[in-house]
């Protein structure tokens, strides 16, 4: 049964002053909050690993953030802001990303009125650097639906798409930074790790990482696996509607290879998600095993999928028919994607600790944190409210062991 939530139940007093703006000089000096048992206590980020129990499985998402927003010039002088939400033609990231000469994205459109189906030339404030204008970049519209819309992309000099982002585009920080993009953001809006292009946000628990803490988990005997899950501009969307249930997921794809699969289903340890976007990929993987054993092959996880049917199969039936999905098709790794969301009622198969930061009142990210300390988010926050704590993506971060 969905539950029957109401958002404003998730409301907190956030006010600018405690958004974080810009991050700290160093990574690791950010306050941690520590939450175990109902008890809190305040750390600071560096001293992670001796909060972490001995040889507990790490997961962190290696995703990589792009420079997805890029300006355009109408011949009326109007600008449009483009933002790159995901790949249409091609259809795969890698292929998209690969492209020479054109592909097609999926955007959200600013000043999408002033667009009228014109073909636009690429802008930047000030002088267009000389790589930017040997491409002749251009935008023309295919089709679009409000604010959204599929762009087409054509350039010359037979660069890849990637290549291209990375001369004309901008990070796409969060807007609630109310600032525009900075030279300081194209290092610091990334994690360490970040290794596989497509997200348009960063997975921002990840961005607290230097080398010496994890260097302090590894000595710990903690294992460290990856999943990729590239992470869409719904993570700005707030929940808009009253009733939780009328709220709506955008699809994130995601990859868990072969190795970590095997590692889970044989786990006998602590398993540690590093963000809630680790979190999404871990526990949708019950439900895909779930539709292996049903249908004989994997299925994207929708977003109600946990709450509206009773599931009996174990976790480990779930992962072990993942496992002998991708050995029987001579496969090393699951590709799928996911819709799920986590609130209050969710039932954890596999993660049991939390590495995340602090969220927007009344977000699918606060729901996901509720849920995951059995209700007992409102503490944690009035918590951090009162003892100085930054929030948001470049803010500081928390350690929340599961009710």
């Amino acid at each position: 049964m969905i539950p029957e939530l109401h958002i404003e139940d998730y409301s907190y007093p956030l006010t600018s002053d405690r958004i974080a703006k810009y991050p700290l000089p160093e990574r690791d000096s950010s306050k941690l909050l520590h939450y175990c048992d109902g008890k809190i206590e305040s750390h600071t980020f560096k001293n992670l690993p001796e909060l972490l129990p001995e040889g507990a499985l790490m997961v962190f998402n290696d995703t990589k953030v792009v420079p997805a927003r890029l300006h355009f010039k109408r011949d009326t002088g109007a600008i449009v802001e483009i933002f790159c939400l995901r790949p249409v033609l091609p259809v795969e990231y890698n292929l998209a990303f690969a492209s020479t000469a054109s592909c097609r994205w999926e955007c959200v459109i600013g000043n999408s009125k002033r667009w009228k189906g014109d073909l636009l030339s690429f802008f930047a404030e000030g002088e267009v650097s000389k790589e930017a204008a040997e491409l002749c970049l251009k935008a023309a519209l295919i089709e679009k639906e409000g604010q959204t819309g599929i762009v087409e992309f054509t350039w010359q000099g037979g660069k890849p798409f990637s290549s291209v982002l990375e001369i004309c585009g901008n990070v796409p920080i969060p807007p609630y930074l109310d600032r525009d993009t900075e030279a300081i953001d194209h290092e610091r809006y990334q994690t360490l790790y970040a290794k596989i292009r497509g997200s348009v946000a960063a997975p921002t628990a990840g961005l607290h990482f230097t080398e010496r803490v994890l260097d302090g988990i590894k000595s710990r005997g903690i294992d460290i696996e990856n999943v990729c899950l590239h992470v869409g501009a719904g993570t700005f969307l707030p929940v808009k509607d009253s009733e939780v249930s009328k709220h709506k997921m955008h699809r994130e794809p995601f990859v868990v290879e072969l190795g970590l699969l095997e590692k889970l289903l044989a786990k006998k340890c602590p398993l540690i998600a590093v963000g809630t976007t680790s979190v999404r990929t871990l526990e949708s993987l019950y439900y895909i095993g779930e539709t292996i054993i049903k249908t004989g092959k994997p299925a994207d996880v929708e977003q109600w999928a946990p709450y509206e049917t009773e599931h009996v199969i174990s976790t480990e039936e779930a992962l072990g028919a993942i496992v002998k999905y991708l050995k029987d098709n001579g496969l090393t790794k699951l590709v799928a994607g996911t819709r799920i969301i986590i609130v209050p009622g969710f039932k954890f198969r596999l993660v049991d600790m939390l590495v995340t930061n602090f969220h927007q009142p009344e977000s699918t990210l606060i729901l996901l944190v509720s849920a995951f300390v059995g209700g007992n988010w409102r503490p944690i926050y009035d918590y951090a409210l009162a003892n100085g704590y930054r929030f948001l993506s470049y803010g500081d971060s928390s350690l929340l062991f599961r009710k």
